[in-house]
């Protein structure tokens, strides 16, 4: 089968198609999304090599139960090992074993198949369209805030980043919260939450603060001292960038004020379907270019350009 594959660079390929084990579904990929975490495996970042791409939507080709046979489904990227205490705790994610679709131990879905577990898989409802659905994985993860953190409708929060996964956070957070604001570098992609009634700012005129939350989802090392200066004393500060290398932190400021730092990561993709299905969050003005998988010089060449949002590649 086609893939792209990371081997000291990116390219294009032929590599077996994976075969399932009992429990598993083997997936043909119909549509897979670029996130920054794939730039940053290129980059370097978690010492990958192999076929990255973990935003997918597909159709169960070969599984166990019947019923999934020919849906369309999308998936949630860890896989546990269903026996430790995180996995028992329900906690599959945290997993020490754990494998990550397109990240850790498990080809990614920048190919034309790839290999889930069964209980992984979420049936994509028949009226969400495949251009919404890939959107579950980084709308998940901006859903996975509010699992972790109470925030009341007084709260005040300052997303700094404008790009996919900042847009969506801060899209969500307002439906919880009126004083959402979001600081960025592109007036174009500012201008997106101008309909959602969030505050934008941008580099030449920051905002003053405090907030009572920060959410860091800038994806540069920089973001960490501007995010501590911009959170209250006593206040949280989340964070969601990933990036390869490492940052220089000065932490006395966090004890100084003693301010709440909270990793967040991958989220729930039930409800992330359930907003999207809703319309609650329609994605598909991010969507900046679709393209097949042999184009992906430019897809990636696109992806890292200043301005552009969501890239897709169509399997289909």
């Amino acid at each position: 089968m086609h893939a792209l594959v990371i081997e000291e660079s990116l390219r294009l390929t032929d590599i077996p198609r994976p075969h399932r084990a009992p429990g598993q579904a083997l997936i043909r990929v119909r549509l897979a999304g670029i996130c920054n975490t794939d730039l940053e495996l290129i980059r370097g970042y978690m010492n990958f090599g192999g076929v990255p791409g973990h935003e997918f939507v597909g159709e169960v080709v070969e599984c166990d139960p019947p019923g999934w046979a020919g849906r369309r489904v999308t998936g949630e990227i860890n896989a546990g090992c269903g026996a430790c205490r995180w996995c028992r705790a329900g906690l599959r994610r945290h997993c020490p074993g754990r494998t990550v679709l397109g990240i850790a131990e498990n080809q990614g879905a920048f190919a034309e198949y790839i290999v889930l577990p069964e209980e992984n898989l979420h049936a994509v409802p028949d009226h969400l369209s495949d251009r919404r659905a890939v959107f579950a994985e980084p709308l998940a993860a901006a859903l996975e805030i509010l699992e972790q953190v109470h925030l009341p409708p007084e709260t005040t929060i300052l997303v700094i980043g404008d790009g996919k996964l900042g847009l969506l956070v801060a899209q969500v957070l307002r439906q919880s919260c009126p004083a959402v604001s979001l600081l960025g570098r592109h007036p174009e992609k500012l201008a997106m939450v101008a309909p959602f009634d969030i505050r934008t700012y941008g580099p030449q005129a920051p905002p003053a603060g405090p907030f009572d939350v920060v959410v860091e989802a800038s994806g540069s090392p920089a973001g960490w001292e501007q995010a501590v200066g911009l959170v209250r004393p006593r206040g949280t500060l989340i964070l969601k960038s990933t990036f390869a290398g490492a940052a220089r932190l000065n932490l006395a400021p966090v004890v100084i004020n003693e301010i709440t730092v909270v990793g967040s990561r991958c989220g729930p993709f039930g409800p992330a379907l359930d907003w999207l299905a809703g319309g609650r969050i329609d994605p598909e003005p991010m969507i900046h270019a679709v393209l097949p998988l042999a184009d992906y010089e430019k897809a990636f060449a696109l992806a890292r350009a200043s301005g552009t949002l969501k890239i897709l590649f169509d399997l289909s």
